[in-house]
């Protein structure tokens, strides 16, 4: 017995390594050896092309949408400064994503992509000798390009061709014409220009052209739609995107007022509102003028007086002639008064004097004897002023004439007694309260005719189709499943060809020993079971390897647990043989 396990214990002798590697492959058979060249061959090549692929930069666009002019010159710089670049299946530009602003910002430099135009560069090479009408149409040229350019950036324009019609000058005003303009826009897929920034374009237009009016100037896009005329339509019928703009933010404004008023109290989903504004745009101006009756004279204001006062005496022809008949009457002045008869201090005077005087506005004139008649008159005219009252009023525009506003109420949901939802209409109370609090957050003003509606109804819930794209549709989505794909591909491909053709090819030809053919913890197991098999059978040397044989073949195949219970069940039967292995073991170990 100890002969024998000594004998197992020796180690065999050490083999070539080239040579067991021919003895092992020589184990297969023909089929066998070609699947195990194929299998090892397209291994490597996968290795190998994951790792070249792993190391390919990333791709990404330089330009696209290039002319054949500025395609030639970008990708001739490219080629002399080795930079490596391909074009994708859309004709995009490509060349590595860590060099395309270095590369962008070299182009640039050299004015490129010029898009098929020319700027003011083109005066740059001017040509000695050249004619005044070649350099103006030069000057045209480089006029066009850059306003093309300018308009180019602006976001939703792709692509923009201009063309200047620039009459000649004249000295006569009546022949003098004013230039025009036509513009042709390529907008990007999906986009539009609002009449705003269609004016904008019109007058940058305007503005680079000497004397070129804003009229003169025609917009068209790619499907051959006048632009140029949205913002004048739009004014003849009365529809002013300022105005409708103004109107939209009324009432979304006081939609917002109501929206925070009662989402506290009924929930965000739980009541909708509308809010129509009826603004007045109008513009009015008004000059009065009032008159008002002086209704108390004593306190009036006067705007002129005059006053006329007239005296004359009539007198008869008579008297001694001589100086005093001869003379002219005294100017007659008012009013008159009747002068004292008698001559001064009161006596009576002497035959042929002027007796007395008169004294009338200021004026002092002697009169004849007081039997003469007297004739008096009196005017007065008083002018006063008038109340007057001028009013100049300038209405503004933009006020609000009226506003509705209508609300909708969504049914409470509550739970009844089996614990299901059921939905009930909101008390009449409360429904005041939610129409008080709409009334106070509109602004309702009665005299303007406002009016407010408050509904509670139940809302029905309709299935809303999503309004994003799905993920199977998402492009970043389909682009990663993709690069997912042929990482999953590669994986299968390789786990295929391992254990379906190499790793049987191996097993093939690197079988294990008879000894190693059972895992460390079974060796036990084993060898209790071959030791009970010599000791109760009795037999032979070739017998022992007989059984060692298919012992090691069940050690392969049965599982550790069934041969440890074999080894208890021997253990059991027969213990003095087992203890008989296991002092034979302890005496060899000893040894």
């Amino acid at each position: 017995m100890a002969a024998t396990t000594e004998t197992t214990a020796e180690t065999p002798p050490v083999e070539n390594p080239v040579a067991r590697l021919r003895d092992a492959f020589n184990r297969l058979g023909s089929q066998q050896k070609l699947g195990f060249m194929v299998a090892i061959a397209a291994l490597i090549a996968i290795v190998v092309g994951t790792i070249l692929w792993s190391q390919q930069p990333d791709w990404k666009v330089l330009f696209s949408n290039l002319n054949e002019k500025d395609g030639g010159a970008i990708v001739t710089i490219l080629e002399q400064q080795n930079i490596p670049h391909r074009y994708s299946d859309g004709g995009a530009l490509m060349i590595p994503a860590n060099r395309v602003h270095e590369v962008r910002l070299k182009l640039a430099s050299q004015g490129l992509p010029r898009g098929g135009m020319v700027g003011f560069e083109l005066m740059e090479n001017q040509k000695f000798g050249i004619s005044q009408f070649a350099e103006q149409v030069n000057y045209q040229r480089g006029l066009e390009g850059e306003l093309a350019r300018t308009i180019q950036s602006i976001g939703a324009v792709q692509s923009a061709r201009v063309h200047l019609a620039i009459p000649k000058p004249s000295v006569f005003v009546r022949e003098a014409q004013k230039p025009t303009a036509s513009v042709m826009l390529n907008l990007y897929p999906g986009r539009t220009l609002d009449g705003a920034q269609v004016a904008g374009i019109t007058h940058l237009i305007s503005s680079s052209v000497p004397q070129l009016p804003a009229t003169n100037v025609t917009l068209i896009d790619q499907s051959g739609a006048l632009l140029s005329q949205l913002k004048s339509k739009m004014t003849e019928a009365g529809l002013d995107p300022t105005q409708l703009k103004y109107v939209q933010e009324i009432e979304s404004g006081i939609i917002k007022r109501i929206d925070d008023i009662l989402k506290p109290m009924l929930g965000s989903d739980n009541f909708k509102v509308q809010v129509a504004a009826d603004i007045d745009f109008s513009q009015s101006e008004q000059t009065a003028e009032t008159f008002r009756p002086n209704s108390t004279p004593e306190t009036t204001a006067i705007r002129s007086q005059q006053n006329n006062e007239t005296a004359s005496v009539n007198q008869a022809a008579g008297g001694v002639p001589g100086a005093l008949t001869n003379q002219p009457p005294v100017p007659a002045t008012a009013p008159l008064t009747q002068p004292p008869t008698g001559g001064s201090g009161g006596q009576p005077g002497k035959p042929g004097e002027i007796q007395g005087k008169i004294d009338v506005g200021g004026i002092t004139a002697p009169l004849n004897a007081a039997g003469q008649p007297i004739s008096t008159s009196k005017n007065e005219t008083i002018n006063y002023e008038i109340d007057k009252t001028i009013r100049h009023t300038k209405q503004g525009m933009g006020n609000i004439r009226r506003l509705s506003a209508a609300v909708v109420v969504n049914h409470r949901k509550e739970v009844d007694k089996n614990g299901k939802p059921v939905s009930k209409p909101i008390p009449d109370a409360e429904m005041k309260q939610i129409n008080d609090l709409v009334r106070e957050a509109m602004g309702f003003t009665k005299e303007r005719g406002d009016t407010i509606s408050v509904a509670n109804a139940p809302f029905t819930t309709v299935d809303r189709a999503e309004d994003e794209m799905p993920l199977w549709k998402d492009p970043e989505n389909i682009s990663y499943a993709r690069e997912l794909l042929k990482y999953l591909l590669i994986a299968a491909v390789v786990a295929f060809l391992y254990f379906k053709i190499i790793q049987p090819s191996l097993k093939t030809m690197f079988p294990p020993p008879k000894d190693a053919a059972h895992p460390a913890g079974q060796g036990e197991a084993g060898a209790m079971a071959g030791a009970g098999s010599a000791a109760g059978g009795g037999s032979d040397a070739g017998e022992e390897g007989e059984e060692g044989e298919e012992g090691a073949t069940k050690v392969h195949i049965d599982h550790y647990a069934v041969k440890v219970q074999k080894a208890r069940d021997l253990a059991s039967q027969d213990p003095k043989t087992v203890a008989n292995i296991i002092n034979d073991w302890m005496g060899v170990n000893g040894n």
